[in-house]
């Protein structure tokens, strides 16, 4: 949840629901503001559209032409709640309307599908249009956290799907239609299995970090210096 990489563009993100579609607002106004042709990237799930921040983001994208793409990856579930009980709406992307952007429902969990609907979007923004609202039909396979049993979905609504996880999909596709065979595929399996039991090894065998590293990054010498 918590990664970020600012030399692959990457913010980072946070455990506040909706709080990445102002920064994601002030990334776009920031690419306007320098005259670069980046566009900003905002992922968020179907309950954080619920928020103040969500509106006030896309008021103020419309507003600017700001060069962001909002994407709701809605999963059904805010939380435990399934969507039907907190909106009176099926499609998240009809609040595009109020805003006067773009609003598009896609099928999240068809690769080309989302491609498409991101490219044009892009394309857009890079072209002074202003923002998309870009929704992903999709499905959280499990609990909203570890050890959560997920009691409140039903049994056939989990199977139907389970039978469209995007992955399964995307492999079947390419191997139906001479992209990939299945050999390659094994291979790159393999070797991504590899990868991992590489990475966990390595953690397991690392040392402890030392007791004074709790406290890097948590206090500054700043301080200090205004005390004196």
């Amino acid at each position: 949840m918590h990664i970020a990489d600012a030399t692959r563009g990457i913010l980072g993100a946070n455990g506040i629901v909706g709080a990445g579609q102002n920064i994601a607002t002030g990334a776009g106004l920031s690419a306007k503001l320098r005259g670069t042709d980046q566009v900003c990237a905002c992922f968020f799930g179907d309950g954080s559209t619920n928020q103040g921040t969500f509106h006030e983001s896309l008021n103020l994208a419309s507003i600017w032409r700001l060069p962001v793409i909002f994407v709701c990856e809605n999963n059904l579930y805010g939380i435990s709640m399934h969507q039907s009980r907190h909106q009176a709406i099926q499609d998240i992307a009809d609040r595009a309307v109020a805003y006067n952007i773009p609003g598009v429902v896609v099928d999240g969990n068809d690769v080309f599908a989302v491609y498409e609907a991101a490219k044009e979007a892009i394309e857009r923004a890079r072209n002074g249009q202003g923002p998309s609202l870009i929704e992903c039909k999709t499905y959280r396979h499990h609990g909203h956290f570890e050890g959560d049993p997920a009691k409140y979905k039903p049994a056939e609504e989990v199977a139907e799907w389970m039978s469209k996880d995007p992955i399964p999909r995307l492999i079947n596709y390419m191997i139906d239609n001479n992209i990939l065979s299945k050999e390659e595929f094994n291979d790159i399996d393999s070797q991504i299995n590899d990868e991992i039991k590489e990475a966990i090894k390595f953690a397991e065998e690392s040392p402890w970090p030392p007791i004074e590293s709790v406290v890097e990054d948590i206090y500054t010498d700043i301080v200090e210096e205004v005390k004196k």
